[in-house]
This record gives C-alpha cells, structure tokens and sequence, in this order.
C-alpha cells in the first residue's frame, strides 16, 4: 500500500502550430529547423517553457527522443530537452489531440453537434467514434474553470448576477445543480447530491475562490435568487456585503398558489393586479420602495375583500416574508429584476443531460461534464444556437437522423465561437 503522497509532474507539454501537416513532416529530416520552428511559435505566443526550478532556462535545447503515434497513422511526436536542466518537453503538432485518439476536426464537429442538440449515439453515427470517448472529450473539455477562461477571454468579474440550483436526476437520485448567471454567460455550474445551505456554499465557494484568486479585491454588489432558502443563506455566507434581491417574476407566478378556494377568475385578476402593481413600481424614478410598501398593504386589504380574511392574511405573511428581496431588487436601478436568463440556460444544460446518457451513471464525472457543457453555452452565441433549434432536438431523439446540409451549416455557423 503507498504511504506517500504521489507527487504531481510538471505539465511539459507543448502544442505547436506547423500550419498544416506537410510542414510539419518535413520539418522531422532537419533537427535544426525543427527546434528553430518551435522556439518561434512559443516566443510569439510569449510563452516560456517550465524548465525546472534549479534552471533559469538559459541552457540550448537538443532533441531527446520520440515516439510513434499509432492509432492517429503512425505520427512521429518529437521530445527535446534542456541541456542544462535534463527537462524534457513533449512537442504536440496541432493536428494531434493530447490522450486522445482523435483528430482535432473530429473533437470540433463531435462537440458542434452535440451542442446542436445530437445524443451521443448520433454523434457516433455521424462522427465515427464511440459515445463514450464524446462523453471524455466534453469532460476533458470541462476541466478549466469557468472564471479562469472568461477571464481570459476579456470578461470582467460580474458585480451583480443570479443564482439559483436547477432539479435534476442522476438514474434514480435527484440531484441540484447550483447555478451563477450573468446576462447570458455561464459563471458557475455546480452539482450536489444535497439541497442544504452547506452544499450549496461549498458549490457556490468555488466560483468565489477563483474570483478572489483573479481579482482579490473583488466584491460582489447584488445577487438576485427565486428565495430559496438554502441559496439565500449561502449567498450571505459567501458574499456577505452584496444585496440580495428576490425574483419579481416568481412572485407574480406564486400568488396564485397563496389563494385558495376561490374561482380561478378572480384568482386570475388578482394575479394581474398584482403584475400591475410591481411594473408600476419599477417605473417610478424616486421613493420606489416607499410606495411599494404601501401598495402591498392596500393590495393586501383588496384580497382580503375578493378572497377572504383567510387568503388576505396568508398573503399579507407572504408579503412580510418576501418584501425585503423586492425592495431590494427596486432599490438599486443595477440589480437583475427577473431570472428569465438563468432559467433559459437552466433549461439549455437540461436538454443536453437528458440526451447525454453518460451524465446518469453513478461513477461519472459529474462536474467536469457539466462545466464541459457550461463552456460550449458560452463559447457558441445564443443567436446561433437559436437558429438551429427548431432542426435538432425533439425531430432528432424522434429517429429522424438530421441531414449532411444541417451538419455542415452548423459547423460553419457556431465555428466563429471556437476562435
């Protein structure tokens, strides 16, 4: 049994782009040129090889060894080391993938279609892999962070954003999937086996501990939630100055709930009312939450006269609960209204689970799958994946296999997210 803690290698691993395979083939009859070649692409890209903490990398490079890819055709993969340091780097040609059996134009079109709305048996079909080598790629592909690559993307830290866990099944288990959204842009995409607060701040945490890894004086203003009170009470523990706003557009849907034994007109009016009553309030430009405390009262008094003193009073204890959050979301002009956005991205990740079977298997990896997907919903624009909704999905999981021509134009439609 090992008693010691393996210690983690150094990944030295690098990707060259040769421009196209003849050049790179060429470039392995000329030991000089080749290394010539590498050392122009890794000081263009400003990178600098991890040569070992004793070496201050001044020493030359001289080829090492190599290797034969065989299943990818027998493609020779260079080693070169430093004469100083004994530090061997791996010199990856763009058109191999790193432990992966596939071309990179296979990985491209196997995950364009299966963001389209393809199930991994169909991406097999049309990809000629196997379904579970789609499902490693897109595990492979979860592995950075979300923060880390919208960072480097140019996005700045969001200051207000919406959180919220959307209900999900794993086989039999139901599982949470806490969720953080800003505009239409995946920040956090978490999975836990528990609704508790303690789930959730540890979920929620790690969105928080990579922000601040970034960004140490980062601090978030607002947060808007659906009121859940695991959500709430991890958003206070995590960010403990920002302020935390309810969703307007839950509280219309849920008041019919709070009225009972009434006819469904008047249920229906009263819901309309209420509607009319928090649009009317966000128009105002001064003394918002001041006027929407008194509206509540007189709303509560006229469901107390068309519903009853039952319903009046179960609305007005509904209203001493909730009207904090809504003041909060009128208070300040920045802060989310409504969580239409996250719920639409909820709704996006829960059509790829549900034909992704990999997803439901007990020993999966969970998380790194759904940040997988978190970073395709991302990448490819929400304009494009719309355009193509009504040609993938439903017609696909049907049986109707989608043509070569649908294949085609949504490769060369989403292939400017990739870039």
């Amino acid at each position: 049994m090992r008693t010691t803690a393996r210690q983690t290698r150094e990944n030295r691993t690098n990707t060259v782009d040769f421009q196209n395979e003849a050049t790179y083939f060429q470039l392995l009859g000329d030991g000089q040129a080749f290394l010539e070649c590498v050392l122009a692409f890794l000081l263009s890209l400003a990178f600098q090889l991890k040569h070992k903490a004793t070496c201050d990398g001044g020493g030359c490079l001289t080829r090492h060894s190599h290797y034969v890819r065989v299943r990818l055709g027998g493609v020779t993969i260079w080693r070169i080391q430093c004469t100083r340091c004994k530090a061997v780097f791996t010199v990856l040609p763009h058109f191999v993938l790193r432990y992966r059996q596939m071309r990179p134009e296979v990985a491209r079109d196997a995950l364009l279609a299966t963001h389209g709305g393809l199930s991994l048996e169909l991406c097999a079909v049309i990809c000629h892999i196997s379904p579970l080598a789609l499902y490693r790629l897109v595990c492979a592909f979860g592995h950075p962070s979300l923060v880390t690559v919208l960072t480097r993307c140019g996005l700045p830290l969001p200051t207000y954003f919406l959180a919220d866990e959307k209900h999900s099944r794993c086989l039999t288990d139901k599982v949470y999937l806490p969720t953080i959204v800003s505009g239409r842009v995946l920040w956090h995409l978490g999975y836990t086996e528990e609704a508790s607060a303690a789930a959730f701040t540890q979920s929620y945490g790690e969105f928080q501990r990579a922000a601040s890894q970034h960004e140490p004086s980062y601090q978030v203003r607002g947060v808007l939630t659906d009121g859940f009170d695991s959500t709430v009470k991890s958003m206070r523990t995590l960010f403990p100055g920002a302020r935390l706003g309810n969703c307007l557009r839950h509280a219309i849907n849920k008041l019919p709930a709070k009225l009972v034994a009434i006819a469904s007109p008047v249920r229906q009016a009263l819901r309309s009312q209420f509607h009319t009553l928090l649009y009317r309030a966000r128009q105002r430009k001064g003394l918002r939450v001041f006027a929407l405390g008194q509206r509540l009262r007189r709303f509560a008094d006229h469901v107390t006269q068309r519903a009853g003193v039952a319903n009046g009073e179960r609305v007005r204890r509904w209203f001493q609960e909730k009207k904090a959050g809504w003041y909060a979301v009128l208070a300040d002009p920045q802060m989310p209204v409504t969580s239409t956005l996250l719920d639409q991205a909820h709704n996006a990740i829960e059509r790829k689970l549900f034909m992704m079977k990999g997803f439901h298997h007990p020993k999966g990896s969970q998380q790194a799958f759904l940040r997988g997907l978190a970073h395709l919903y991302n990448l490819v624009p929400y304009q494009r994946r719309a355009k193509h909704a009504g040609q993938c999905g439903v017609e696909v999981e049907g049986g109707k296999v989608p043509t070569r021509d649908w294949f085609l134009n949504l490769q060369i439609l989403t292939s400017g997210g990739f870039r």
